[in-house]
């Protein structure tokens, strides 16, 4: 009989405190996962502003030792600084203090250094607020780094739904793309026999099906809204620490997405420039397509994501035609070992205008 050598490694948020004025308890939560009492706060210019100011003061009332770090952007040499800073200080514990950002770089920071590591989400623009990866950006778009699971999240509902709504809005159709991303898996674990898991495969639509049915309660100037939504998020990337990889969250939308990211900024639309388009907006589209590609349910995703009030069409995203038309066709080539309803060679030409127009995304 051949023995058994198989093994795997899950790492879960210890906790996840979610919900009204929760900053006021982070002092407590730094005293129950980390023995030190040297924390770093880290944070962008606005997001210190917004809450980490505030944490930094409640640390230092309660004994620690606090520093601060501004993060400007979610790249390698931003990453490198911190851990240089944080081994050079000898930091305990880290705290990310903003949006998708600002929570990479110090997820992956404190995955090199082997330390504790606190999401503080101030918006909830995608679902890496409590997932093992971390996404940076590079010249020609974005690449997925293996990092850590928060050891916990801290999210305070009064902070986030005072963000700018569009966030929220690509928040909720990141998770709802989990859809299209499971429909990948199980259609990779039939034809190559990927390893696949129904326990995380079942949270991450989970995820997506509790923002759906919640859709009319998500809503501009709501607390609630953020409740549900973050609530969805968590979910989403502990789907993502069960399987061991992004794929219950990360199907052919989200290639469709990197790809939109590879093939340049958003485009002039009726003479004014329009707004970069969001990750999760760029993977609601994606999935209302890839949906469809899969023969599923496309409409009710569709209607969800109208009702959120997220872009369905080109036009709403701000990105040309003709570029929705490319991002198809070149989509399988983000991450070929990565098979997805689009196939080794992708969608011609042809049918990728067509998807696009049955949909009514061009």
């Amino acid at each position: 009989m051949k023995r058994f050598t198989k093994s795997k490694t899950m790492v879960f948020p210890r906790e996840i405190i979610v919900g009204h004025r929760t900053t006021s308890q982070v002092a407590e939560l730094c005293d129950r996962i980390v023995k030190g009492n040297s924390a770093l706060v880290v944070a962008g210019k606005r997001t210190k502003k917004i809450s980490g100011d505030k944490i930094a003061k409640i640390l230092k009332k309660a004994d620690y030792t606090v520093t601060e770090k501004i993060v400007s952007a979610a790249t390698v040499g931003q990453v490198n600084k911190l851990i240089n800073y944080a081994s050079k200080h000898e930091i305990d514990i880290l705290l990310g203090v903003g949006g998708g950002s600002i929570i990479d770089v110090t997820k992956l920071a404190a995955f090199e250094l082997s330390k504790p590591f606190i999401s503080v989400p101030t918006c909830a623009s995608h679902d890496g607020i409590a997932s093992p990866r971390a996404s940076l950006k590079h010249r020609s778009g974005s690449v997925s780094k293996t990092a850590a699971s928060p050891l916990a999240v801290l999210a305070d509902t009064e902070i986030i739904y005072k963000a700018p709504f569009r966030m929220l809005a690509a928040g909720c159709a990141d998770v709802i793309s989990n859809l299209s991303a499971v429909m990948d898996w199980k259609l990779a674990h039939r034809l190559k026999y990927e390893e696949y898991s129904s326990h995380a495969a079942v949270l991450a639509e989970t995820a997506a099906e509790l923002v759906i049915d919640h859709a009319d309660e998500i809503k501009p100037d709501v607390e609630k809204s953020a409740w549900v939504a973050v609530k969805a998020m968590i979910v989403s990337g502990v789907a993502m620490s069960v399987a061991g990889s992004t794929r219950p969250a990360s199907g052919s939308e989200h290639m469709f997405s990197h790809m939109l990211d590879h093939l340049g900024p958003g485009i002039m639309l009726k003479g004014k420039k329009r707004k970069k388009p969001l990750h999760g907006e760029q993977c609601g589209i994606g999935a209302i397509m890839m949906m469809y590609l899969h023969g599923g349910d496309w409409e009710k995703l569709r209607d969800a994501l109208k009702i959120i009030g997220a872009p369905t069409t080109s036009e709403e995203l701000g990105v040309s035609k003709k570029k929705i038309v490319e991002a198809l066709v070149r989509a399988h080539e983000i991450r070929p070992e990565r098979y997805t309803i689009l196939g080794e060679t992708g969608l011609t030409e042809k049918a990728a205008k067509t998807l696009a127009k049955q949909t009514g995304v061009i």
